[in-house]
Order: C-alpha cells, then sequence, then structure tokens
C-alpha cells in the first residue's frame, strides 16, 4: 500500500525532532561529564597539594594508614604508591589484596613528569572514578606516588536526573511538535490533494478552474500556474479540435477519394468519396491493409514506391468493366505521422496521402471534342469539296455545256444550303450551351403545339408517302411552362428524324400524356430502329447510327443534341426506346405550368 504523503511528512518530522533530541542528550550529557572531571580534577589537584605539604611517615605503616583514612575525610580515595609499584596505603580497600600499580597511566605519568591523571574503571571498587597523582620526592630515598581520587557515580546520578527532566520536556516539545506538525502536514497534503485533483481533472477533460486560496505561498502560486495553464490547454484544445473538425468536414466532403496509409500499408483514414468509389464502408476498413480495400494494384505500387523513395507519383487507372471510370491518382508521402487507427505507427515513420480525382467526364468531354473537330471538319469538308470540284468544272468549261451546267449549278446550290443549315445549327447549339439563348416561359397548350408540329412536316410526310398523325390525345392534357418556338423545334427535330428514318408506306403518331409534376410528349415511328449499344450516344454532336444514309437524307447530325439542351434548359429530360427493325419512341417531358 502506497504511503501517504501526510505520514510521509508526519514521519519525517517525528524522525528529525527525535534526531535532534538524540543528539542533545548525548552531547549535553557529554558537556556536563567533561565540566564534571575538571571540577573534579581541580579538587584532586588541591587535595594532592594539601597532602604533599603535609606527607606522612613513609616507613610507618601504621602512621600511614591513619594519614590516608584521615584524608578520605575530604570525600576522596586516598592510595601511596612505591616507585615499584606497590601499594604502600589505600583508604578504601585492603592493601594486600591489591595487584601492583605499575602500570596505572596517572602513575606513569606521574613518575615520569611529577603529575598524572587519568579518567577509568577501578578494577579493585568495581566503578569508574578519577584520578590524580602526583610525585612526592624523598631525601635519601625512593620517591612516592600520592594518589587522589573522586568516583564518577555522582556525576552520573546528576546526568540521570538532568536527562530524565531532557527527556520530559523533549516529550512534551515532540508532542507539540507532531500536533503541530500534523496540522500543518495535514493542511499541506489536503491542499497538494486538490492539486492533484485538479490535474486529474484538466487530464479528463474538465477545465473548470481551481478556487484561488488565500495566502502567498508557493502552493498558491502553483495554483496559479496550474490555472493559466488549464485555460490555455483548454483554447490550444479548442483551437486544434475546431481545425481539425474544419479539416475532417473538408475531406469528407470533398468529392475526390481521400486516404492515408501508414508505414504498414494499413489503412488510417477515407473520406465517404473513397468509400464510394470501392464500395466500402470507410468507417469499417480504417486500420485494415490498404490491400484490402483498394482493389487495384497499380495504386498498391504507387502506395508502396512513395513510402520507399519518399518522392509524389502520379498515375491514371480505369476501374469497372460495364462503365468504365477514369482516376487522375496522386501518391504524397507524409515524413513525419502518427496513426490514430487501430495500428498506430511510431511518430517518425513515415506515411502516405492518396488522392483519387475521377476524370471520367473530363476524357469524355475532351473524347467529345475531339469527335467534333473531326466531325466539323468532315462535315465542312464534304459540301465545300463538292462546290469546289463542281465550281472548278464549271469554269474549266462547263458553263458552255447547256446539257449539264444547270445540274452543276443545283448541285452547288444544294451543298450551299446544306452548309448553311450546318452553321446555323452550329451556331445555334453553341448558344444554347453558352445559355445565351433566352427562354421565354409561358404557359403552353400542349395540344396546340402538336399539332403544329404534325402540320409543319405533314407534306414532308406525304412526299415520303408516310402516314402521320396525333394518338389519341387526353381530353384535360394540362399547358406546359416553356417556350412554345423551341419547344416547337423539338418536336419538328424529333418528327424531321422520324420522318428520315422511316421507310415508305410506315406510320409516324405523336402522343402525351401528363406524368406527375409533367406532360411526356412522344413521337413513335415505324422505321428502321436503333441498335440499344448505340442509343446513349445518339444525342451526341454529330452521332448517326447509319453515317451515310444520314448524309444522303441531308441531317446534320445536330438536331438531337440541339432538342437534349433545349429540353433540360426548360428542366425536362429526353430519352428513346428502339429496336432494331421494330421503330423508335423518343420521349421528351416538359413541367407543367
Amino acid at each position: 500500500m502506497r504511503a501517504s504523503l501526510f505520514w510521509k511528512l508526519g514521519l519525517t518530522y517525528l524522525i528529525l525532532v527525535l534526531i535532534v533530541l538524540a543528539t542533545f542528550d548525548f552531547y549535553v550529557g557529554r558537556i556536563l561529564r567533561q565540566d564534571y572531571i575538571r571540577a573534579a580534577d581541580d579538587q584532586l589537584s588541591s587535595l594532592a597539594q594539601v597532602a604533599k605539604s603535609r606527607p606522612p611517615e613513609f616507613d610507618n605503616s601504621s602512621a600511614l594508614a591513619g594519614w590516608a583514612s584521615w584524608m578520605a575525610h575530604s570525600g576522596a580515595r586516598v592510595t601511596v604508591i612505591a616507585a615499584d609499584g606497590h601499594v604502600l596505603a589505600d583508604s578504601a580497600h585492603d592493601i594486600t589484596t591489591m595487584e601492583n600499580h605499575a602500570n596505572r597511566p596517572e602513575f606513569i605519568q606521574a613518575m615520569a613528569k611529577g603529575q598524572g591523571e587519568s579518567v577509568r574503571h577501578s578494577h579493585t571498587l568495581d566503578r569508574d572514578l578519577v584520578y590524580y597523582a602526583i610525585r612526592y620526592d624523598r631525601a635519601g630515598a625512593s620517591p612516592v606516588i600520592i594518589r587522589v581520587a573522586l568516583p564518577l557515580a555522582e556525576v552520573d546520578t546528576a546526568l540521570a536526573k538532568i536527562r530524565l527532566r531532557v527527556w520530559a520536556a523533549s516529550f512534551i516539545i515532540l508532542i507539540l511538535g507532531i500536533v503541530v506538525s500534523a496540522f500543518f502536514s495535514r493542511s499541506f497534503t489536503h491542499r497538494v490533494a486538490r492539486l492533484k485533483d485538479f490535474s486529474r481533472q484538466v487530464a479528463a477533460g474538465d477545465f473548470r478552474p481551481l478556487p484561488r486560496e488565500p495566502g502567498n505561498d508557493e502552493l498558491v502560486d502553483l495554483a496559479d500556474s496550474l490555472n493559466e495553464t488549464a485555460a490555455r490547454v483548454n483554447q490550444m484544445i479548442r483551437t486544434l479540435t475546431e481545425e481539425r473538425n474544419r479539416s475532417a468536414a473538408i475531406l469528407r466532403s470533398m468529392v475526390e477519394g481521400i486516404a492515408v496509409v501508414d508505414s504498414r500499408e494499413r489503412l488510417v483514414f477515407c473520406n465517404e468519396a473513397f468509400g464510394k468509389i470501392w464500395d466500402v464502408n470507410s468507417a469499417e476498413f480504417e486500420g485494415r491493409p490498404a490491400v484490402e480495400v483498394i482493389r487495384h494494384p497499380e495504386i498498391i505500387e504507387l502506395i508502396r514506391k512513395a513510402l520507399a523513395e519518399q518522392q509524389v507519383f502520379h498515375g491514371e487507372i480505369s476501374s469497372g468493366a460495364a462503365r468504365p471510370r477514369i482516376f487522375s491518382v496522386t501518391v504524397a508521402p507524409v515524413a513525419s505521422f502518427d496513426g490514430a487507427a487501430a495500428a498506430q505507427p511510431a511518430a517518425s515513420q513515415p506515411g502516405a496521402v492518396v488522392v483519387l480525382h475521377e476524370i471520367t467526364e473530363l476524357r469524355r468531354l475532351e473524347q467529345v471534342r475531339k469527335d467534333f473537330v473531326a466531325n466539323v471538319s468532315h462535315e465542312l469538308r464534304t459540301p465545300l469539296t463538292a462546290i469546289q470540284g463542281f465550281a472548278e468544272t464549271l469554269l474549266s468549261g462547263a458553263l458552255d455545256d447547256r446539257e449539264n451546267n444547270r445540274h452543276f449549278v443545283e448541285i452547288i446550290r444544294t451543298h450551299a444550303a446544306r452548309l448553311a443549315r450546318l452553321t446555323e445549327d452550329l451556331l445555334k447549339l453553341s448558344r444554347i450551351e453558352a445559355g445565351k439563348v433566352e427562354i421565354d416561359f409561358q404557359p403552353v397548350d400542349s395540344r396546340h403545339l402538336i399539332e403544329s408540329g404534325i402540320e409543319a412536316v405533314r407534306l414532308a410526310a406525304s412526299q415520303k408517302q408516310l402516314s402521320i398523325g396525333a394518338a389519341r390525345l387526353p381530353r384535360a392534357l394540362p399547358r406546359v411552362r416553356g417556350d412554345a418556338g423551341l419547344l416547337g423545334e423539338v418536336l419538328r427535330n424529333l418528327l424531321d428524324n422520324a420522318i428520315q428514318y422511316t421507310a415508305a408506306g410506315g406510320r409516324i403518331e405523336v402522343a402525351a400524356e401528363a406524368s406527375g409534376e409533367f406532360v411526356v410528349i412522344t413521337v413513335a415511328d415505324t422505321g428502321i430502329g436503333i441498335p440499344q449499344n448505340e442509343q446513349s450516344r445518339i444525342f451526341e454532336r454529330f452521332y448517326r447510327v447509319d453515317v451515310a444514309r444520314s448524309r444522303e437524307v441531308g441531317g446534320t447530325g445536330l438536331g438531337l443534341a440541339i432538342a437534349k439542351h433545349i429540353v433540360e434548359a426548360h428542366g425536362g429530360r429526353i430519352w428513346v426506346e428502339s429496336v432494331v427493325g421494330g421503330g423508335s419512341k423518343f420521349h421528351f417531358s416538359v413541367p407543367l405550368a
């Protein structure tokens, strides 16, 4: 179990107090003991001088023992020692049982220097004593040592009393110190705990500021610093979150497919457009190997090359068989990357960003432009060549040929008229595509529109021996919203095509019906029909199913393209249903008025 800061501080204070008290006890006892020994030395030195001034009769053992007893009335132990260490008299012990004192330190010092002192344990009395010895020189005889001693028992008793008082006072101080330190430790640990809880609160995303405490110490400064840090972190996280959300919203809403791959070729992020391209759920495949999502070897190869060589690579791929889609691929390395999916590479490992931009429509338009240029050139070349050829023939002498010159001029006029129609249709289509054609939206009578269109082509139909008419139209056929002239042009173009591609004896019918918010007008014929694989392209400029026959009947190949643009400008659509040899049905819808 982890010890709390309160107990750590409390035990630290307690140990410090105990160390201080133990140190105080040790040094106080030592100082008092030294003071007592110095006082004892002074007392013993004075006593030794008295003994030296009143020496005994050293040769008379009885007198010597009496003298030692008399000197012992001062409270000190008195011992007389011969020069050889033999004890001559002692006031506290029987000299017959005492050992030789020649090896005693105070004896050795006194013999050498005239006086000596020591503090040691007495084996004779079995207690500690303070010894002081002086040498007494006798005339005509060997010197003797007079030694006096005081016991340390008194100082030990005094020290014990002092130590008892010191420890009693120390115990009281200790209790007070514990109480005071507990109070301050509890307050300190409580404040530290508040700071710890606040840091956890910030780590959990709660950036509410910590209430400021009264005072002006370091913990208050720390709390203020943490509050300021939390506020800055909160602001920084808000900014980063807004930027992340903005970037994520931009990436997810982009029509380009965007994916991020880490160094282990795992998918870290992909937007919805990328998922739609490969028909997968982008959220489910994040963290999976890229090869499981991007089912195209060329893109995988570009990713690997970008990761290995740390360069940007471009490519173009085609996806899909029934309806091919063309994409421009850009793979760019990311030098430093920190993945956020299941697979998290190290921050120093590289990654790659894959961008797929669909260019199917761009390539189609490029092809349409190329076809348009080729078709225009071809369409213009045919009449121009014919005009130039017959004009040169006439200039070469055919003007004088009365049998053929008129025929040649008729051919030139026919091709010039075709060239004029082609030029007019091109200008009209160009204005429509550029939005320069003004459409006068008015309520238009659907029945009148159909009847007028039929009457406009009835003569051409009768010349080709075709029956033309309107099917049974609903009596309550609603009016449509549009430009009567432009809608009539759409209907006439469809009728002209029906007349051109229907053999003699065939029939053309025009029908109409209300369908939801639109009126759908249908032109049906019994002509040659259109193959299924050609039906999606017949509304393109200059596209013809039967090129030779189209030129033979004088079509420009722009009528259906013009009709499509006019119908779409009105908010409707145009489509075809046809079977080869079974005729065709062209439908176009116009919004109700």
